[in-house]
């Protein structure tokens, strides 16, 4: 294996760390913990694809969350590309959350 291959398992991770760091403006967690991230695709070439939703269809961010998403995971070295696809299916719920963002907002 080359120091120019990339293990795309270990981009799929970087991707993560980075989703991480993006958080809902109205709501004090991130994204992947909120449970808004339903997948994470790294293809051969490099290529991302986001499958995310929204707390609602009508989310004040519905615009620029997404963008934020697309541009964080772009500047990743390595990534070739990245697509982000909205998705209402399934919707999504409080029980979406992890452990440690309903811990963090007090529902646990």
């Amino acid at each position: 294996m080359s120091d120019t291959t990339i293990n795309t398992e270990e981009l799929g991770e970087k991707i993560v760390r980075v989703i991480k760091t993006i958080f809902d403006p109205e709501i004090p967690v991130d994204i992947y913990e909120l449970g808004l991230i339903y997948d994470v695709f790294v293809n051969e070439d490099y290529d991302t694809k986001i499958l995310m939703t929204l707390t609602t269809p009508n989310c004040p961010v519905a615009e620029t969350l997404p963008l934020e998403v697309e541009e964080k995971i772009k500047s990743i070295k390595g990534v070739n590309d990245c697509e982000v696809e909205i998705t209402f299916d399934p919707p999504w719920t409080q029980e979406l959350m992890s452990e440690e963002a309903k811990l963090e907002l007090g529902m646990l």
